[in-house]
């Protein structure tokens, strides 16, 4: 019988293929990072509703969201150089485009993707805090940067941390399409393997143990984060609503505690 299906190849592929995980690693922290900050700016300019900004990142999000992430890939990877060009005609420079590293473009793609996406979660956190802090906050004379500081900013981020967790998976297993632009990490490499003895089906098994591995890992960080800086009362199984609001303002008082340090 021909050996159809080599069940050792499996397990051999799987070395060469971890030797391209910090690239695909290297693509979702700086994603993740950079899309956090740009999607907590773009959450608070939608929840404060300023003027243009507001409107401009409404079109911004419902693009992103509403597009593959294959296209914007590609938009990224092909339009850049043309705004380049553009830039080295009006104003008489020379920068070269082939310069420019490939990861770069993955990077740029992968960022505003993530901005548009946890800007939402991000959204749906703030405006679930309860208001009575905020303002519990700003009698006892705290300005608006301590407030942001000590309360929204770590209340927002333990909220919408399990949605920001499923954000993450999503994009590690994402970064699966960086090679569209030319990125060699995980995938690509399996790719390239599997090119020389056409045991796709093996390499593609390597592939999704080693990904499940990683979601498996990453879900239990998250889970210990999340208990960590779990906020007593915020996600509670009683129906005690005088309960839970004691448990919130002693979160609050414990904040307010540290003014002073």
């Amino acid at each position: 019988m021909p050996n159809i299906f080599d069940v050792k190849k499996v397990f051999t592929d799987i070395p060469e293929l971890l030797r391209y995980l910090p690239v695909t690693l290297e693509i979702t922290v700086i994603s993740m990072i950079v899309g956090l900050i740009f999607a907590f700016l773009i959450a608070i300019i939608k929840v404060k509703k300023i003027p243009v900004l507001s409107q401009i990142a409404g079109v911004f999000v419902s693009f992103t969201r509403g597009t593959p992430m294959l296209v914007q890939l590609y938009l990224t990877y092909y339009g850049i150089p043309i705004a380049l060009k553009y830039f080295n005609y009006y104003k008489g420079t020379n920068y070269n485009i082939n310069n420019i590293p490939s990861i770069i473009f993955v990077l740029i793609a992968f960022s505003l993707n993530e901005a548009a996406y946890n800007s939402e979660n991000i959204r749906g956190a703030i405006l679930s805090l309860d208001k009575g802090e905020i303002e519990a906050a700003h009698s006892i004379g705290m300005n608006p940067w301590q407030v942001f500081y000590r309360i929204t900013l770590p209340e927002t981020f333990t909220i919408a941390l399990p949605a920001l967790g499923n954000s993450l998976i999503s994009l590690i297993k994402g970064t699966s399409l960086a090679f569209v632009c030319a990125v060699v990490e995980m995938t690509a490499r399996g790719k390239i393997i599997a090119g020389n003895d056409y045991r796709y089906f093996e390499v593609y098994i390597s592939l999704a143990l080693i990904y499940w591995a990683i979601t498996i890992i990453i879900e239990q960080v998250m889970k210990r984060i999340e208990k960590k800086l779990a906020i007593p009362g915020t996600v509670s199984e009683s129906n005690n609503t005088e309960s839970t609001s004691r448990h919130r303002y002693s979160f609050l008082g414990a904040r307010m505690g540290g003014q002073g340090k």
